[in-house]
Formats: structure tokens, C-alpha cells, sequence
């Protein structure tokens, strides 16, 4: 079936992605721990490093959106979702995903374009002296993060609708 493969695509593709961005999350780490070192044991600090800290967390945030709705880590508030059967949670994450998710993530995309082609366009890099440069590529990582996260709802789309519609055919 179509649908199977593409979701196991999808799946794949967020899957490998949020497995090597959580490395972001031991460099972000090691970076901030230095910089705090650095301001309170040595009183000194640099902008590079703290753009630096900055950057490590968007591209982590960013990119791992999509392997956090893979995982269904994403946090949601489920008083109500936790006690319904699976087949009325498959009705809720479908509704949800099609009304607030998908739409969300066009309007990011979208609205992105114009802010990044600028970036680009000028070779935008930090307004503070000693600051990072290039930051048109942590800017690109927004339209990037949102298609991974959009794909993902896809995805969540197609087992949604196959737990409801297909529930024989669950993996």
C-alpha cells in the first residue's frame, strides 16, 4: 500500500534527523557550561559564544520537531484524550492534525520566505561586534524545521486515518 510506504518514509527521514540532532544537544551543553565558566570563574564572556548557545538551540528545536511528534513527545494536555479508546485518540490526533498542525506549519513556511531571501540576499550575519556570522543559516533552518514537522503531521495523517478507517491492517 502507498500510504504504508509513505509513512514509513516520513517516518524514517524524522527518525534518522532527530537521532543525529540530539548530538546538538551534548555540543549545546559543552558550549554553554564553557561560557559559564568563563563569565563567573574568569569574568569574561564573547558574544560568538553565547550567539553560539543560541543557534545550537534552534537548529535542535527546529530540526527534532518532527521526530518529537514521531516519538509523541510533544507535550498536550490529556485529562480527557488518556480515557478515550484508541480509535476516538486516532478521530482527536486527525482532527487536530488537519485543523491546527498542517495549517500552522503552511503559515510558518510561507510566512518565512520573505524574511530568509532577505537574509540571504544581504548575507545577514550578527548586529553585535564579535558576533557569528552567516545568520541567514540558522534562519534557514525555520522553513526546514516546520516542512520536517509538516511531513511528520503527514504522516500522523495517514495512521490516523488507517487506525480509523483500516484498523485490520494496524502494523
Amino acid at each position: 500500500m502507498y500510504a504504508r510506504r509513505l509513512l514509513r518514509w516520513i517516518d524514517t527521514i524524522n527518525l534518522h534527523i532527530g537521532q543525529s540532532v540530539a548530538w546538538l544537544t551534548l555540543a549545546m551543553v559543552l558550549v554553554t557550561v564553557g561560557d559559564v565558566i568563563m563569565r563567573y570563574l574568569f569574568n569574561t564572556g564573547a558574544v560568538f559564544i553565547q550567539e553560539l548557545e543560541w543557534h545550537l538551540f534552534g537548529f535542535l528545536f527546529l530540526l527534532a520537531a518532527g521526530y518529537t511528534l514521531l516519538i509523541d513527545g510533544h507535550v498536550r494536555v490529556d485529562i480527557f484524550y488518556a480515557r478515550l479508546p484508541e480509535r476516538s485518540k486516532a478521530w482527536v490526533d486527525l482532527i487536530c492534525t488537519l485543523v491546527f498542525l498542517l495549517p500552522v506549519c503552511a503559515i510558518i513556511i510561507w510566512s518565512s520566505q520573505k524574511f530568509l531571501i532577505n537574509s540571504w540576499r544581504f548575507g545577514e550575519g550578527s548586529p553585535d561586534p564579535g558576533g557569528l556570522p552567516a545568520r541567514y543559516i540558522i534562519k534557514s533552518m525555520i522553513p526546514l524545521g516546520f516542512m520536517l514537522l509538516a511531513l511528520q503531521g503527514i504522516a500522523e495523517v495517514i495512521r490516523n486515518a488507517l487506525k480509523i478507517f483500516a484498523p485490520e491492517e494496524q502494523e
